[in-house]
């Protein structure tokens, strides 16, 4: 079993696509482990970007890296209008130079103050799974992931309520500031 680096520690979540294209890149930190898998945050002020976008992070969030590897959960701190945002994954896990990784696969599990809770991207799904030729097992087993993680966030299923999200963001918030070189 690989080292865990001590809480608060940078480290960078790379997302790449099927084909092996960049995706998101995330500066975080890593907060720890429970039950659930591993815990990483992003404050505001850390940056996310992927070809064609960049964005700095306005609320704090915190992502969970569970370790089944299909999916990764976001979790928005108020206001942030998405309380609930989960990547589904393949080979999400710690790669050999000691950062987060995992292959973006497009369908998501959002839970939005204004929408509600739904399966987004089914559209990119479709479109990806027969361009990149995703194998017939792995749409089976992701999509019926996806059912069962949207009725999990229904339900505010720990790690989907908001005790968990307000325990992560509480060990988010009592890091050191990161300090900024002059």
């Amino acid at each position: 079993m690989m080292l865990r680096p001590a809480p608060g520690t940078p480290v960078t979540f790379r997302w790449r696509k099927w084909n092996g294209g960049i995706h998101w890149v995330h500066a975080c930190v890593y907060l720890g482990s429970d039950e659930h898998g591993e815990w990483f945050g992003q404050r505001p002020g850390d940056r996310s970007s992927r070809p064609g976008r960049d964005f700095v992070a306005e609320h704090a969030c915190v992502m969970l890296l569970p370790p089944s590897g299909d999916w990764v959960l976001t979790m928005n701190a108020p206001p942030h209008p998405t309380r609930v945002y989960i990547d589904l994954a393949w080979d999400a896990r710690w790669d050999e130079g000691g950062d987060p990784t995992g292959i973006d696969m497009d369908l998501d599990v959002v839970d939005s103050a204004t929408r509600g809770i739904w399966i987004d991207d089914r559209d990119e799904w479709d479109e990806h799974r027969v361009a990149f030729g995703y194998p017939a097992d792995i749409v089976a087993r992701l999509e019926a992931r996806a059912v069962e993680l949207e009725a999990e966030v229904t339900a505010h299923r720990a790690p989907f309520d908001d005790a968990s999200v307000q325990r992560w963001l509480g060990v988010l918030a009592q890091l050191p500031a990161p300090r900024l070189d002059p």
